[in-house]
């Protein structure tokens, strides 16, 4: 397909060269699925004034051979394409459907959420996996107990393939496995996404019913690459009521949405909504503001999924490496109403 979409785009040239964008060596990666082709093109000059043309040129040309696909073209400028290198198979085909779990800034339990989401869909009779995306803070390690794993690598089929941890059921992959906690702070952006690409493609996740990958704050070539590389069904965002967090929400929902994305946003899920004294079981204390992120949804046309309170057991379980989920009924009900909310989305909508 690489090869089919290379020939394909020879056609484009570049106006200022005279030479082809395959042969100018503009395009730096291409990743292509059944209905998902992605081609990212990097510019030598810093604003390159064919840029855009070049760039309507390519999205045209892919949309009249691949129809039914969705198509993304990404532009970036400045500095030389990287030396290709082959591209290995992926052990992503026997996933169903892939999760994106975002947020719009740290700090509003977004790994806790993907842990104990993890936990419900598991409760609910399905096959689940974790991938551990967010590269300059890996938390699931932590969450399910497995800080000590040491990942082996073992020959299938002529190729190497990395074994997952697995807790609870749950297969699990990070790049915490692989690096001290503070070296992935010094990483640059290739270095992390050439990593991500390993993760994805070579962990041999087997059969999956759902797998959530766990992003990173924000938005960056992080999730181009998780985009690119990964056909995902669907994203939630977490968010906590304070007004500053749900500001930060817009970010990521207009990113799933972009035309050249087109990733449905399942919904919102409100977490850390409002504090119950164990004395107290009928009081409760909106710490962080009221209802900010169901205000956000209603106002958006995004579907609101659920809140998750603060609750004693699930900051004592992300600390243990046991998901409250597992061990507290209340928490399990939460979760488990979101989750349901999810798979009706992803399933049953045929997404």
């Amino acid at each position: 397909m690489e090869n089919e979409i290379k020939r394909l785009l020879a056609a484009v040239v570049h106006p200022e060269t005279g030479r082809d964008i395959v042969s100018d060596g503009l395009i730096e990666h291409i990743a292509s699925a059944a209905d998902k082709t992605t081609v990212v093109l990097r510019f030598a000059k810093a604003r390159d004034p064919f840029a855009g043309k070049i760039r309507k040129q390519v999205e045209t040309l892919l949309q009249e051979r691949f129809p039914q696909s969705q198509i993304l073209v990404v532009v970036k400028e400045g500095g030389q394409p990287p030396r290709p290198e082959p591209k290995d198979s992926t052990t992503t085909g026997a996933i169903a459907h892939v999760i994106a779990i975002a947020s719009g800034k740290g700090g509003v339990g977004k790994s806790t959420v993907t842990a104990n989401l993890a936990i419900a869909l598991r409760n609910m009779g399905f096959r689940v996996g974790v991938l551990d995306a967010d590269i300059y803070g890996p938390s699931q390690p932590k969450m399910f107990g497995v800080e000590g794993y040491l990942p082996d690598a073992v020959q299938e089929e002529g190729a190497d393939r990395i074994v997952p941890a697995e807790s609870m059921d749950i297969k699990l992959m990070s790049i915490g496995f692989f690096i001290k906690p503070t070296d992935a702070l010094l990483w640059r952006g290739a270095m992390a996404v050439n990593a991500l690409k390993q993760m994805i493609h070579q962990t041999r996740w087997g059969t999956l019913d759902f797998l959530l990958a766990d992003l990173p704050p924000g938005t960056g070539d992080i999730h181009l690459s998780i985009i690119g590389e990964l056909k995902i069904n669907t994203a939630v965002i977490v968010s906590t009521p304070q007004q500053i967090a749900v500001a930060d929400v817009v970010r990521g929902v207009e990113m799933f949405r972009n035309p050249n994305v087109g990733i449905p946003v399942a919904g919102i899920v409100e977490n850390m909504a409002w504090f119950t004294p164990q004395e107290l079981p009928d009081s409760r204390y909106y710490l962080f503001g009221k209802g900010g992120a169901r205000k956000f949804a209603a106002e958006n046309g995004i579907d609101f999924l659920g809140e998750i309170p603060i609750v004693q057991s699930i900051m004592e379980g992300s600390d243990e490496g046991r998901p409250a989920v597992g061990i507290d009924a209340r928490v399990e009900k939460w979760y488990r109403d979101i989750a349901g909310k999810i798979v009706e989305k992803t399933v049953k909508n045929g997404r």
